[in-house]
């Protein structure tokens, strides 16, 4: 009898995918991460069908078009996207607080499906503006997906998931980076009768999740911590979990409740000023900005120039393009399964590694391929190599680390200045990488291997490893380096956090 209960709580401390949990992160990661992905790619290949179209409705209304304000209008289009998601991000934190996590994505779904609307109809209302407010609309939708699903994710997951389950929204990224890439063939929506409909097809997921999330759990960390509501959250648990006895993980999460009482809710204000997280939110900060600034986007709108000086016929380069985000999608998916084994950190270092080491050799090929015949197809290897790194650790590990490096009262805020980071960097990169190629050429993609090897360096340095540890157990890690002490005491019943005021010491102690 004491042997399977030795055994019963060693199957408790080891979670499993069951089918609620598995159901839950398929749909809200198709009804939400998917179409963060769809809506990067899917104004890229009918882009010149798009701009005959605002050409036209320009002449209906008896004014000529310039180059320049063409040139206007579709840099709108497409840098509204990611100032939507920075608008997005700022939301974070106030609407998971107050809705919750499942409730947030819910609620987002009216940022999604109601653009979807206004660009399905913009052709027969004949207006180009109502496509570009649409951008910035389902822009605050990616912006507010693209931190609330990987944390509402990493809180239904056990510990030893986590970290398999925290990638798959970026896995999702990447299959709505194909499916735009697929319909985009002119053979398929890529074309001027189908541009409308191929925008409007990122309302589809988003009425999905809108029907079946309601019936799985919310966050159970978020009903205890958040909402006092055990009962609630020890149901959801169970749901999760696929037993009865949960005891051990609400027992965590009542030492965080705790400790969370001490601290209240913290603003983003409060997050930046104090001590006992200042390296875990520099961490965050400059993971963002190294996964965005490594050049991933810059990489992306290059390709098709890299492609076409390979030899690539112009007709041809948009399977080319499919295949390269094949690949994208077969490494995120191959992250998902070695993450637990291989861990976080290791994961990043390899990936900046290959990015930076891609960049550098892109930039000799680019240089020499007018002078070397071969050069041309060691350039298209360079971005293929390059989208592997990248697909495998700077793509979806940072909001993992994000989710796992904060604890409940200060997840929020910290989902939040990621995101803002995460989509500044994006805008920013859009904004500038044509002045770049236009001033540097070739030499341009320096700048981006010095930012993946400052980025392994800090890596190196500062990330500890976080795979199948406690949200507490993580903090403890950093506790060090923040200079204050984190103290458990072996009775767990009753907990209360002291010297948190002064933030000098965090400690929890038996009362």
């Amino acid at each position: 009898m004491e042997k399977e209960m030795i055994v019963g709580k060693e199957q408790e401390r080891k979670g499993r995918l069951t089918v609620v949990l598995a159901l839950a992160t398929l749909i809200s990661a198709f009804g939400s991460s998917f179409q963060y992905g769809y809506n990067v790619a899917v104004v890229n290949s009918p882009a010149l069908d798009m701009q005959k179209f605002y050409s036209s409705v320009y002449e209906s209304r008896n004014e000529t078009l310039t180059d320049s304000v063409q040139t206007l209008l579709w840099s709108l289009t497409v840098s509204m996207y990611p100032l939507g998601g920075f608008f997005g991000s700022l939301m974070v934190a106030p609407l998971v607080n107050s809705f919750g996590r499942k409730g947030t994505l819910l609620f987002n779904n009216i940022f999604s499906i109601v653009p979807a609307v206004m660009m399905g109809i913009s052709e027969v209302v004949n207006s180009f503006e109502i496509i570009i407010v649409a951008r910035v609309i389902i822009g605050i939708c990616a912006g507010l997906s693209s931190n609330v699903v990987p944390m509402y994710l990493g809180e239904l997951a056990p510990k030893n998931l986590r970290g398999a389950i925290g990638i798959v929204p970026q896995l999702f990224i990447t299959v709505g980076i194909l499916t735009a890439q697929v319909f985009g063939i002119r053979n398929i929506l890529g074309n001027a009768e189908g541009w409308p409909i191929m925008l409007a097809l990122t309302g589809i997921p988003a009425v999905l999740e809108l029907l079946l999330l309601p019936f799985f759990p919310e966050s159970p960390r978020y009903m205890l911590i958040q909402k006092g509501d055990e009962k609630n959250a020890r149901t959801g648990l169970q749901h999760l979990r696929g037993w009865q006895d949960v005891e051990e993980e609400l027992k965590e999460m009542r030492v965080e409740e705790q400790s969370e009482k001490a601290e209240g809710q913290l603003s983003v204000l409060k997050l930046l000023t104090l001590r006992s997280l200042r390296w875990q939110l520099i961490s965050i900060i400059i993971m963002n900005m190294g996964q965005q600034l490594s050049g991933v986007n810059a990489i992306y709108y290059y390709a098709d120039s890299i492609f076409g000086t390979a030899g690539v016929k112009e007709n041809d380069i948009q399977y080319v393009t499919v295949g390269t985000g094949t690949v994208n999608v077969l490494m995120t998916l191959a992250a998902v399964f070695i993450v637990e084994a291989s861990g976080r950190k290791l994961l990043l270092l390899i990936g900046f590694g290959i990015c930076c080491g891609a960049c550098v050799i892109l930039t000799v090929a680019l240089s020499l391929q007018e002078t070397l015949h071969w050069m041309p197809y060691v350039s298209i290897a360079c971005v293929i190599i390059y989208v592997i790194g990248h697909a495998i650790g700077p793509s979806p590990i940072p909001t993992v680390i994000t989710n796992e490096v904060f604890r409940q009262s200060s997840r929020p805020a910290a989902f939040m200045v990621a995101g803002s980071v995460h989509w500044l960097s994006n805008f920013t990169v859009g904004l500038v990488f044509p002045f770049i190629v236009k001033g540097l050429g070739a030499y341009g993609f320096i700048i981006f291997a010095f930012i993946c090897l400052v980025t392994l360096i800090y890596i190196w340095v500062v990330i500890p490893e976080t795979k199948n540890t406690t949200f507490l157990e993580i903090s403890k890690l950093f506790a060090k380096r923040n200079g204050v002490e984190i103290l458990v005491e072996p009775d767990e019943s009753k907990m209360k956090e002291a010297g948190v005021r002064d933030d000098k010491q965090v400690a929890i102690t038996s009362l």
